[in-house]
């Protein structure tokens, strides 16, 4: 077997930067040569996460064939959501903590999906059993994913295993947690000198539903305004890419990190289904969605349901 590539998903957040650069620490000190890559650049919040801890950024990668013939998947199992020549490789091993779908491969396969917030700390879980240390730089980069995930520990996709991994990461890391969380966070809500095309690949995922293919962006701010401000030209972007890319309804979800509240934008077509899977009318293209922060088990499932009728 060639080198074995790990990554996460298209658009990378920080969970999908760390969790590869993590996993394939876990899997080199198991003997398995590995190397963390990545699908995209990172955002403003994981640049501020790796130059915390000193971590160069993993090198970006369009295909994976031309380099290696087997890969490690994790924050991530969606074909639609991987690179782009995944049905060329074998995929070695998956750790996720999303749905599954859209997903199969020719041979079995390592694949560990917990119903947690955070892929890390899955993969924190996993060096624990194998008794294997956690160096304090990758401690600090999976707690920041946590963090992330999770909103410091204010979404409702977090359980007491995030907590849990958190407090430990945080004593190897040696950060203070809240200090540190709220300045991480606050790195990512920076949005003003973001183009519209950037907006909307920052945090984007694709996801069939029922026979609609469904794009859903997502961006964290302190102030869901400055984003609508510009609701003309990202309607109008929107409008674009479901036209160029087949999608029939593009969402992007504002969501304010202090108020732990979202705004829904939509465009395409059965916005009646959205409306119905929220409960909400929309109003010139938004909604509000209070209490809502996780697209993975606030917006999607609600969504997959609706569109599935």
């Amino acid at each position: 077997m060639k080198k074995l590539l790990v990554f996460g998903h298209q658009n990378p957040d920080t969970d999908a930067i760390t969790s590869a650069i993590a996993y394939a620490y876990y899997l080199n000190q198991n003997g398995i040569e590995a190397e963390a890559v990545a699908l995209g650049l990172p955002s403003e919040e994981t640049a501020y996460a790796l130059n915390q801890f000193k971590t160069d950024a993993p090198r970006v990668i369009a295909t994976a064939a031309n380099e290696t013939d087997t890969v490690a998947l994790v924050d991530h199992n969606e074909a639609q959501q991987s690179v782009s020549d995944i049905k060329d490789v074998e995929v070695y091993a998956v750790v996720d903590h999303h749905r599954i779908a859209n997903f199969e491969t020719a041979n079995p396969l390592y694949y560990r999906a917990e119903p947690v917030g955070c892929t890390n700390t899955i993969l924190y879980k996993m060096f624990k059993e194998k008794n294997i240390a956690i160096p304090a730089d990758i401690a600090g980069l999976m707690l920041s994913a946590i963090i992330s995930d999770t909103l410091l520990f204010k979404s409702p996709t977090c359980t007491p295993e995030d907590e849990e991994a958190a407090a430990t990461l945080t004593e190897i890391s040696g950060v203070s947690l809240n200090e540190y969380g709220l300045a991480m966070l606050k790195a990512g809500t920076n949005l003003d000198d973001k183009s519209i095309a950037e907006l909307l690949t920052l945090d984007a995922k694709s996801f069939p539903m029922g026979d609609k293919n469904v794009r859903i962006a997502q961006v964290n701010t302190v102030d869901v305004q400055d984003v609508l401000n510009r609701q003309v030209e990202l309607v109008a972007a929107m409008e674009a890419e479901n036209g160029a890319q087949g999608y029939d309804v593009f969402l992007l979800v504002i969501t304010n990190i202090i108020d732990s509240d979202s705004a829904l934008l939509a465009v395409g077509s059965h916005l009646d289904t959205v409306e119905a899977a929220f409960g909400v009318s929309l109003n010139q293209n938004v909604a509000l969605l209070p209490g809502v922060v996780s697209r993975k088990k606030q917006v999607v499932p609600p969504l997959t349901e609706a569109f599935s009728k």
